[in-house]
């Protein structure tokens, strides 16, 4: 038989926590304002609450990167690896300073409250007003978050081994019920940050609010919890000096918090110039309507990238529709396109009998009908008896939809490079879309600059072509590009038009006329976007997406 193991006698308490510290109880323990039972609890509820705000700095991170860098995948990667890695080297500083526990985790919890708490504004000053730099600082925004991430993941992990210290400090416990403990308490803190986030505070407050106030609650939990519980341990300086940082840590967190309405409007005003006159955060994505006024022409950002401006609208949104209207037209699928741009287009060609447009935001569709400027540029098609509007996921839709249901289906989708896309991009949606093809039905895809991003482009197209489509690529390109403002780098656009036989590049005859549209312009378009050609690319799969992102 095997005998359990006895617990090894508890060692002494170490002198002090910091110069002049008081020293703890008789038999290795602080002599606490409550009781033993009661301190545990409030350590463990410290280790809570502080688990929920570190979490919803991790997430904060991801969702403003997402926004202004793109690539969801590849931002989560970086903020998550890079902040993991960051709470091992923490941990294993932090193990120098668990004679001084108490003062070490209120410092620790005051820097780790203004860092989390400020970070999301940092980065979007830094995108703001430095995002258009170019040379050395192009890669400014990314460095700063990768400086966050690192910043943040070192104090997190300095948490776990001072928490561990000070609750042994309360009652001396065998070290694996001790490490039990403070992990539940850990992880259900997780949850609950890792649920408010998307839940609560995005929608509430905003994500610079939102961390705001959770450096705030952070500042107050670890001071309170070193101040109120342990306060014996530090000297009557070190406490004097804690509660002074903690107070200038919650005075700029105030500060910030009672500013950050003007300090958006004015992020925006460098972002997209004086002309705002809508800004709107939806359940999916930031819109921005500028322009309309002194007789300069709307231009809609979606997520900082512009969708649509003036005479470059309509170039793009010819390009897209019209070679795909050659042939059977009468019932027209638009994938996004909430905008009504391109359902105007197709609402142009005779023979149309129904437009189904399935836009991704429910607001942008509300902002493309009631907005005098932008509903004026769509020429109203929304409203038009033969259109139908939902909202929702393409890719559902498509699912639902009967066989043969359309003779034209528009993908007006956000570029593939984006990850948040790229099942729209993909084999099995391609194979979606073949399904709903009546005979003689043809799709055009708009896959994404051509010349700048290449790869992505002639992966959109081998997709296409192993989904058992044959396919015309082309492009079109718009004005010189402009400075001074997000998603004026590209005025390339890139597109593939597909079917089941050979599509023909060309222009209804008996259609009306583009304005920025020829079919001798169109076979320039297809041999300029040959000479851009990546050969050999293999398609991209629901599991397994090949765009660069």
């Amino acid at each position: 038989m095997i005998e359990p193991k006895a617990p090894a006698p508890p060692r002494a308490a170490p002198p002090g926590d910091g110069p002049g510290g008081t020293g703890g109880a008789p038999g290795g323990c602080v002599r606490l304002p409550v009781r033993q039972g009661t301190g545990r609890f409030l350590v463990l509820a410290g280790v809570f609450v502080c688990a929920a705000c570190g979490l919803v700095y991790e997430l904060e991170l991801v969702a403003l990167a997402t926004y202004l860098m793109g690539d969801s995948v590849t931002q989560a990667s970086v903020v998550l690896s890079v902040m993991v890695f960051a709470m091992g080297i923490g941990s294993l500083a932090a193990k120098r300073l668990r004679r001084h526990a108490a003062a070490a985790f209120g410092a620790v919890e005051a820097v780790l409250a203004l860092l989390g708490g400020g970070s999301a504004m940092a980065l979007y000053a830094v995108f703001a007003w430095t995002g258009d730099w170019g040379g050395p600082w192009a890669a400014g925004p990314r460095v700063l978050l990768v400086a966050f991430s690192l910043a943040i993941g070192l104090l997190i992990g300095a948490e776990v081994p001072l928490l561990m210290e000070l609750i042994q400090r309360i009652r001396r416990q065998d070290a694996g019920g001790a490490v039990a403990d403070l992990f539940a308490a850990d992880y259900v803190g997780a949850l609950v940050g890792g649920l408010a986030f998307p839940f609560l505070l995005l929608p509430l407050l905003g994500q610079l609010t939102g961390a705001l106030i959770t450096g705030a609650v952070n500042a107050v939990v670890g001071g309170a919890l070193v101040l109120g519980l342990f306060r014996q341990d530090l000297t009557r300086r070190a406490r004097r000096l804690l509660v002074a940082v903690n107070a200038c840590v919650l005075v700029v967190l105030a500060s910030a918090a009672v500013l950050v309405d003007d300090f958006e409007r004015a992020a925006r005003h460098a972002l997209y110039g004086a002309d705002v006159r809508v800004a709107l955060r939806t359940d999916t994505q930031e819109v921005v309507l500028t322009g309309s006024r002194d007789g300069r022409p709307p231009a809609l950002y979606l997520d900082g990238r512009l969708r649509a401006e003036g005479p470059d609208e309509r170039r793009y949104h010819e390009a897209l529709v019209h070679p795909a209207m050659t042939g059977p037209h009468a019932r027209v699928l638009v994938l996004g396109g909430g905008d009504g741009l391109a359902a105007r287009e197709v609402l142009r060609h005779p023979g149309v009998h129904r437009v189904d447009v399935v836009g991704l935001d429910a607001d942008v569709v509300r902002l493309a009908r009631r907005d005098p400027a932008l509903s004026a540029l769509n020429e109203r098609a929304l409203d038009d008896p033969r259109v139908r509007v939902s909202t929702g996921d393409a890719f559902g839709r498509l699912r639902g939809a009967p066989p043969a249901a359309y003779d034209v289906v528009v993908s007006d989708l956000p570029r593939p490079g984006n990850t948040t896309s790229a099942k729209l991009y993909s084999q099995e949606f391609y194979g979606l879309v073949r399904r709903v093809l009546g005979p003689g039905g043809r799709l055009v895809v708009h896959g994404g600059p051509a010349a700048a991003r290449p790869h992505d482009f002639w992966t959109v197209e081998a997709t296409l072509r192993a989904a058992g489509l044959r396919t015309a690529p082309y492009r079109t390109s718009g004005r010189p590009a402009e400075t001074g403002g997000p998603g004026r780098a590209s005025r390339d656009w890139g597109f593939v038009l597909a079917a089941r036989t050979d599509p023909g590049l060309r222009l209804d005859p008996s259609g009306p006329r583009p304005r920025t549209l020829t079919d001798a312009s169109l076979a320039a378009d297809a041999r300029a976007a040959a000479r851009t050609r990546v050969p050999g690319l293999p398609p991209s799969t629901l599991v397994h997406p090949r765009y660069a992102g």
